[in-house]
């Protein structure tokens, strides 16, 4: 049986193919920034808190990299409503992205904080700095030169995942683009629009993280 593409029927939606992109854009950059500052905090609490603490940290990190986020998304979706908790699709996904990254970028941030030298912690304590100030000024800019590249990464990896949302009713990108081949009875021609799209979002955050990687750190993270 000979099939026939139109892309035009899927083309003529370009606005809410764009507006996709666009909440695709943000979900990948707030479920990123609240991953990183989980995964520091996490880090942290690793090597430095008690012991109770850090075998919780190690327990969250375990459960969150060991279970697919499809699942976690689901139970915070489906299954919080039984316990009187109801949350919309956008901000269920939000905290089960931000959760599961948070759970990754604890263990990145814990190799990068591992990586900062005592001799480097020496001179800033011989400074008479404070603790704050040390990590401010030591170690924090040696974190985020030696992990830059991982961030990165891990950028695209979350923007890509976010993909997910589509699933829970959210109006990213695979959401409109389920939405327009349901309505047009053209899936392919959606989801094949759908893969260029990602295609130059990905292409965007990669060249907007290699210049800032390079122009801020001097590192040059992975372009393309």
């Amino acid at each position: 049986m000979h099939y026939s593409f139109q892309f035009g029927e899927v083309l003529k939606h370009w606005p809410d193919l764009l507006t996709g992109a666009l909440i695709t854009l943000v979900v990948a950059f707030i479920a990123f920034w609240i991953g990183c500052t989980i995964g520091l905090l996490g880090a942290l609490a690793e090597m430095h808190a008690r012991s109770g603490m850090r075998k919780l940290v190690r327990g969250y990190v375990v459960f969150f990299t060991n279970t697919p986020s499809l699942i976690q998304i689901f139970v915070l979706f489906y299954g919080l409503p039984d316990v009187g908790i109801v949350l919309s699709p956008m901000t269920a996904v939000l905290i089960g992205l931000s959760l599961n990254a948070g759970a990754y970028l604890t263990d990145i941030m814990r190799s990068g904080l591992v990586s900062v030298s005592k001799t480097e912690l020496e001179a800033a304590a011989s400074l008479n700095m404070s603790a704050w100030q040390s990590f401010r000024y030591v170690t924090l800019p040696h974190l985020a030169k030696t992990i830059y590249p991982l961030l990165s990464n891990f950028f695209i990896w979350i923007l890509l995942g976010s993909s997910i949302g589509g699933l829970f009713g959210v109006n990213e990108l695979t959401g409109v683009v389920i939405e327009i081949g349901s309505s047009t009875f053209r899936s392919i021609e959606s989801f094949a629009v759908a893969a260029g799209m990602y295609v130059v979002l990905t292409f965007i955050a990669s060249a907007f993280l290699y210049a800032i990687g390079y122009w801020c750190f001097r590192v040059r993270a992975r372009f393309i």
